[in-house]
This record gives structure tokens, sequence and C-alpha cells, in this order.
């Protein structure tokens, strides 16, 4: 695996059994420094304090709906910060509606992903998102 076990990882869904799921496979993977958040509007004030911290994140993994902020609108708010553009972002959905794929895409999502998927699957895209 080309990349460090220890990038800065941040898992948001507001379904805590896909977190862990998610987190489990991440850790299958071997990446070890996961944070996670319930919703987009939980995780843009981390992903402020990160930066503020001197410590971004280095790649986000976010469910696409969610209650107070869904994972297009955290995308967009992303790729509207300057720094923050080329974010690796996964998309994580349960529409596999070709519709959605092309709005993620025009919003800048780096690869996405629907569920269910496996460990496997979600190694594919990360190496794809980081060669």
């Amino acid at each position: 695996m080309p990349l460090k076990a220890d990038i800065k990882i941040l898992v948001v869904d507001d379904m805590s059994t896909m977190r862990k799921i998610i987190k489990n496979m991440l850790g299958q993977i071997g990446f070890t420094n996961i944070t996670e958040a319930d919703d987009g509007a939980t995780a843009w004030p981390m992903m402020e304090n990160a930066i503020k911290e001197g410590a971004p994140y280095e790649f986000i993994v976010s469910d696409w709906n969610m209650p107070q902020m869904s994972g297009l609108d955290l995308l967009k708010k992303v790729r509207a910060t300057p720094g923050l553009e080329k974010l690796p972002f996964l998309m994580i959905t349960a529409e596999a509606e070709q519709g959605n794929v092309v709005i993620a895409v025009k919003a800048g999502v780096s690869n996405f992903i629907v569920k269910p998927f496996s460990a496997a699957v979600l190694k594919e895209k990360i190496d794809k998102i980081f060669k």
C-alpha cells in the first residue's frame, strides 16, 4: 500500500453501525488514524478545527444521505474552501442512480462507492483516489 497507515481519515455517516463497519474495513486495509462524525454538520467544524491545529484531515469518507448536512453539501463546502479543493473525498451512497453519480462528479467527488460494499472494493476505490 503506497499510503501511510496513519493518514488522517474522517468517516462521516449518520448511522453509527455504518461508521463502525467503515472504520473496521479501513482498519483491515491497514489504516490506523480514523475519526468519525455523525453528520456533515458535525464533520465541518471538526475539519475547520483540524486545519487550525495544523493537522488537517487527509481523506474524507462520507455518506450521501444525512439529516442536517448531506455528504453532497459537505463535499461542496470542502471544494469551496481554499486549501481543501483537492482533499480526497470518497462518497458512499445507497443510491446507484446515474444522476447522483453525475451530481457528485460535478461537485468534485474523488470517487464513489455504492452500498453494500466489501473491504476489497473500498481498498480498490481508495487506491484509485491516491494513485
